[in-house]
């Protein structure tokens, strides 16, 4: 999945250690509380050498889990996942929505009913555990034994949609439908199913057009931008700058912790 993930190139990769970049299969199931477990076992190591490590992402719920800690919740049967995928598949979200409601209607109460994806999530754990999915939720901030400085990187609306487009017309000129032709056959993993992917397996199965596959990549990348901005926005820890106001974000970390290699 190197070009609808957005891997970084070679050169960039051998300039700076990265981690957590292919590390996993598309075909393993993998989760926030995974993540942030990964992460914390990591993050001894990386201290020993550096004062400072950057985390970088745009994936709030990821991002947060190691900075707040997430809610102890167990691993999914796969069983259940695939329970809930066919159910999905065969009679829609609006399925879902009802066995929600009446497996968790505390949960039911407050997800976001139009992502399919959060309703899924907590089915999952339901049929897993035999417990409500809210049950495990406690939204307890977690200490860390490590100091923690988010900066947020903000353009203007307009600039930032120009770019996603321009993006995603990138990634075409890259390969990345031949990628999503390679993938095809695994179109029905978890992981396959996001920006970029889906929608050219739709067009390979004939009901859209290349074109407009195309034009809904960009569009709903510029739908899961917003989503970001409005999940990051909810956050008033965060200090914002321009991506152009690289001594002022050094700056900023300074006035917080003396930085020494």
């Amino acid at each position: 999945m190197t070009i609808g993930t957005a891997v970084p190139s070679e050169t960039q990769l051998n300039k700076i250690k990265h981690h957590f970049i292919r590390f996993i299969s598309a075909k393993e199931y993998y989760s926030a509380s995974l993540f942030e477990r990964d992460v914390l076992n990591l993050l001894p190591q990386l201290f020993i050498k550096r004062n400072v490590v950057v985390m970088t992402g745009g994936s709030g719920l990821y991002i947060d889990a190691v900075c707040k800690g997430y809610d102890d919740i167990p691993d999914v049967d796969q069983d259940a996942r695939k329970k809930y995928i066919q159910l999905y598949e065969n009679e829609g979200i609006e399925s879902l929505r009802v066995a929600l409601r009446l497996l968790d209607p505390d949960h039911y109460s407050k997800v976001d009913l139009k992502n399919y994806k959060r309703i899924l999530r907590a089915l999952e754990i339901c049929e897993t555990t035999g417990r409500p999915y809210s049950s495990f939720l406690k939204n307890q901030k977690r200490e860390r034994n490590f100091e923690i400085i988010r900066i947020g990187l903000e353009r203007d609306r307009e600039e930032l949609y120009s770019r996603i487009n321009a993006r995603v017309d990138e990634m075409i000129v890259n390969g990345l439908e031949e990628e999503a032709r390679q993938l095809y056959h695994l179109r029905e993993l978890n992981a396959l199913n996001c920006v970029g992917y889906r929608e050219f397996f739709d067009s390979f199965e004939g009901t859209i057009t290349r074109e407009k596959a195309i034009e809904l990549i960009k569009r709903n990348s510029r739908r899961y931008a917003k989503r970001q901005m409005t999940w990051w926005s909810k956050d008033g820890v965060i200090k914002w700058f321009s991506p152009n106001e690289q001594d002022s974000i050094t700056e900023y970390i300074n006035s917080i912790v003396s930085i020494s290699e």
